[in-house]
């Protein structure tokens, strides 16, 4: 039996889920914002809970890498 190759580690590509990701979570913030009165406030929420889903969500893409 032949191991299993370990997957490849792509940093253009996880930079892009990254950003996609962060950008998704600001997005909804300021329309949650905008509904609420502050579409500033909003996307400043969204961008600080987008980052660390961002981390998350690459971190889930690439933890076979990791390990």
């Amino acid at each position: 039996m032949e191991p299993s190759p370990r997957p490849s580690f792509e940093p253009a590509g996880a930079g892009g889920l990254l950003v996609a990701t962060t950008v998704v979570l600001l997005a909804i913030g300021a329309l949650v914002g905008w509904a609420l009165g502050s579409a500033g406030v909003g996307a400043v929420a969204g961008a600080a809970a987008g980052i660390p889903a961002g981390i998350f969500a690459v971190y889930r893409r690439y933890r076979g890498y990791f390990s």
